[in-house]
């Protein structure tokens, strides 16, 4: 029984699939990741035809790829949200997740690689890494994800592989090893030389890459392969001693030992093996999903999953077996017009089915699945149960978000909370009419809870309904979701930036509730502390009052007056970031003192003492790199400075300049349009968040005037 999960047969019985059992180490859990425009969709759906997954090949730019199955998607040619499927290789199982480039969307990475044992970096034989190739990277290493590496679009014009490879040296601090190289760049790529087994392989156009021949490696290829294949032996001996010895021994070392040194490299992350190819013009992909099967680790090989017991801070682990006590984390949520509400499962130890009861640690609750799916795209195969090692979808469950754990009420555990970046740019969202209002408030909520980047609101000044999310475009597609899934029609404002407070200094202050409500008292006595943290820290509550005869009711209501207070800081109401409160000391009655009393002291003792911590105001800043030919770089570098930009690098890339800066989100609005008639079309730019930083004088007053109305 050790070690199972499930392979789909193709009968059906009561609209259920039959299943049989996957040995645990046959299973790949792994995700495709990347910069925009590097191929991942497409390498995605050569995985699945060469595969037999689907028999007839969808492409991204005619909007019929596979798992691109959202209209928006199509129609814009990019990836928008996770999309999870199942295919069968060489006898194993391998569950993808093809995740989003876009960095609006880099939440759908971010959860992916919460759960993945694997993953295939993709990146494009031209741009080598590329600014969100650098954050996918941030967030695999984050999870300590094993990977290896598809340098892809070899056959483009501008294709330099060793580029690529020094790329990933350079940006990323990667160790990374060819495994394989391609046979010609651009107009010469003919095929692929494969180090491990000291051959050529070339792939036939005709059978869309199915056919393949296997040869001698070409004269001139000779000396690149020997010295690859060097490269091979020298780094892999340092940690295997089989390889050391066949070096030593007879200078032979088999394919056998070549593939399990690099396993077990890979498994460890002391190296990046690195593959070649071109997915658009099906060369290589048989070869990266053998890489996927011979070097990616199973869930046998990925250590026990940590956690706490619930209610504590005490560790406890659960072996990823199916024998163990059932454990699963709740990593995305999607919308579903047929269930409501899918929740995408993995499953870490033993069993789940629709008669097992989970508990819900975070809400202490349990709760019921009433269907189990195995996913393809957006096509549902239901199952009956599913098993550790498993990533599945589930209907039924109630009150469940992002990041929750589901265990056996039994044997409870916590796995670690998800954080999610904060949202850098609103807009005011208002119904077209009456009938409209109480929908568009339910689709909100909706949105909102599958996807934890997107925030509501209400301005409390204007009544208006506040939306924020990570960009431009992540919010336009979310307003294009409520008018064609929720047929919601709305009226939406400009985007503005989404600034935040802090403050820079520590402060207390001390505040009494005593007031008499009808014939009845209320007291509370409370002495809080508020001090800075640092950027991206967060808030934190620190409860020093050590009266062990001062209610926990009390102690509870006092964290949830200062957490009320966190939406709206001192200044002009802006969401507090990267702030601690500290419970001091506090006097309460026994006759008149209640918690709702508590709740009150502490919110505005709060308030007091953020107002003598010298507060201020931050803005988001974002990185920016602009790829800018040799000619304009002048004219864009003078832009950049009027729009304070901070430059960080200029550097060259095949003709091209690179310019890295730094520039605060209010100065990019417009920036499209203005590059394109500096650089007459020629220069693209890419920008994600970066930081929050403070807001200078001169424009923080000109922000508050604006507020103010003078």
């Amino acid at each position: 029984m050790a070690g199972i999960s499930i392979i789909l047969l193709a009968e059906k019985q009561h609209d259920t699939v039959r299943i049989m059992r996957t040995p645990l180490n046959k299973i790949r859990n792994i995700g495709i990741m990347a910069h925009i425009d590097a191929g991942k969709t497409t390498t995605t759906e050569r995985i699945l035809f060469y595969s037999k997954k689907i028999h007839r090949m969808g492409e991204v730019d005619d909007g019929s790829a596979t798992m691109d199955w959202m209209e928006q998607e199509r129609e814009r040619g990019i990836t928008i949200t996770d999309a999870a499927t199942t295919c069968f290789w060489r006898e194993h199982q391998i569950n993808v997740i093809d995740t989003p480039g876009h960095v609006d969307f880099t939440i759908e990475v971010e959860r992916a690689l919460r759960v993945l044992d694997g993953a295939v970096a993709v990146f494009c034989a031209v741009g080598g890494v590329e600014p969100q190739s650098e954050t996918v990277w941030r967030q695999a290493e984050k999870y300590k994800v094993p990977r290896i590496a598809f340098v892809n679009k070899m056959d483009r014009t501008g294709a330099d592989f060793e580029g690529a490879v020094e790329s990933m040296v350079e940006r990323l601090g990667a160790r990374p090893l060819c495994v394989n190289f391609p046979a010609g760049e651009a107009d010469e790529f003919e095929g692929i030389i494969d180090v491990v087994r000291g051959i050529f392989v070339k792939f036939d156009p005709e059978s869309f890459g199915e056919a393949f021949v296997e040869g001698d490696i070409p004269e001139k290829f000779a000396e690149e392969f020997a010295k690859r294949r060097q490269e091979l032996v020298d780094v892999l001996s340092e940690f295997d001693e089989a390889v050391l010895e066949g070096f030593f021994d007879d200078g032979e070392i088999t394919a056998e030992i070549f593939k399990s040194a690099i396993r077990r490299g890979v498994i460890e992350r002391r190296i990046l093996p690195v593959l070649a190819g071109s997915s658009l013009h099906f060369t290589g992909v048989q070869l990266l999903m053998d890489a996927i099967v011979d070097y990616l680790p199973a869930p046998t090989d990925v250590p026990p999953v940590e956690g706490i017991a619930p209610g504590t801070e005490k560790p406890v682990s659960r072996e990823l077996s199916p024998d163990a006590p059932t454990s699963a984390l709740a990593f995305k949520i999607a919308t579903d017009k047929f269930v409501n509400k899918l929740v995408f499962l993995r499953v870490y130890s033993g069993r789940i089915d629709k008669k097992l009861g989970l508990l819900n640690p975070r809400t202490g609750k349990r709760e019921r699945i009433s269907k189990i799916f195995q996913m393809h795209s957006d096509r549902r195969e239901p199952l009956e149960e599913a098993f550790a090692g498993d990533v599945v979808a589930v209907a039924g469950l109630r009150d469940v978000k992002t990041g929750d754990t589901l265990c056996d009420p039994k044997h409870p555990i916590a796995f670690e909370a998800m954080i999610f970046p904060e949202p850098v740019i609103f807009v005011a969202i208002e119904p077209k009419s009456t009938a409209d209002s109480k929908k568009l408030n339910e689709s909100l909520l909706r949105l909102e809870e599958e996807d934890p980047t997107f925030k509501v609101r209400e301005d409390k000044e204007t009544g208006q309904t506040i939306i924020s999310g990570m960009g431009e475009l992540h919010l336009e597609i979310l307003v294009d979701r409520l008018i064609r899934e929720f047929d919601v029609t709305a009226n939406v404002g400009t985007p503005q930036v989404a600034y935040r407070e802090t403050i820079i200094e520590s402060a207390s202050h001390e505040y009494t509730v005593d007031r008499s409500l009808g014939e009845s008292v209320q007291f509370a006595s409370v002495k809080i502390e508020c001090f800075p943290r640092e950027r991206g820290e967060g808030f934190k509550y620190i409860d020093a009052f050590d009266d062990a005869d001062f209610p926990m009711e009390f102690r509870r209501a006092i964290e949830a007056g200062i957490r009320d207070t966190l939406e709206s800081g001192p200044i002009a109401g802006y969401p507090l970031l990267d702030v601690g409160a500290r419970l001091k000391s506090a006097r309460w009655s026994e006759d008149s003192s209640t918690a709702m009393a508590f709740r009150v002291a502490g919110a505005t003792a709060f308030g007091k003492a953020l107002n003598e911590a010298c507060p201020i105001i931050l803005e988001p800043v974002m990185a920016v790199e602009v790829v800018v030919p040799e000619a304009n770089v002048g004219e864009i570098l003078n832009d950049l400075a009027i729009r304070s930009a901070h430059i960080e690098n200029v550097g060259d890339r095949k003709g091209d300049k690179i310019v890295d800066a730094t520039i605060p989100l209010a100065e990019m609005f417009g920036y499209s349009t203005s590059l394109r008639n500096l650089s007459k079309g020629r220069a693209t730019y890419t920008m994600q968040f970066s930081t929050y930083r403070r807001l200078p004088g001169h424009r923080e007053k000109a922000l508050l005037e604006k507020i103010r109305g003078y």
